[in-house]
């Protein structure tokens, strides 16, 4: 299957879209908690929207990180994909046990910050080599 350099591009901008709603959530869902108490009864919990999200975040990124290094031929990038999903995986999946409510957040954050680096990188390359 041959994707275009804009349709590359554009994966790459979804994947650190996605990346950007979940540092975003993480950081005002229990403010917003504390202001407005009625957020709590929400019936999405953070845990499940991380899940939804993740659902999105993994192939998306995988392809896009695929697509990219096919073309550019620079295959260091994945290492940045891998190890922002396997953060985000670890943080959704662990997090909370692992690391307490506020080390969840971080390390979500710190892998959101990953995978979006790569993914920008990645789109650097393509413009370089496809331009």
């Amino acid at each position: 299957m041959k994707i275009s350099n804009s349709s590359q591009i554009t994966l790459d901008k979804v994947a650190v879209y996605l990346s950007a709603i979940c540092a975003i959530q993480c950081l005002i869902l229990p403010i917003s908690v504390l202001f407005m108490p009625s957020f709590s009864l929400l019936p999405v919990s953070e845990e499940l929207f991380h899940t939804l999200l993740l659902f999105l975040v993994i192939p998306i990124s995988a392809f896009a990180m695929a697509m990219g290094c096919k073309k550019h031929k620079n295959y260091n990038i994945i290492f940045y994909g891998a190890l922002g999903l396997a953060i985000l995986l670890v943080s959704a999946i662990y997090g909370h046990d692992l690391f307490g409510e506020s080390g969840e957040i971080a390390s979500t954050l710190v892998g959101a910050s990953v995978l979006s680096f790569g993914h920008i990188k990645n789109q650097k390359l393509c413009k370089e080599c496809c331009h």
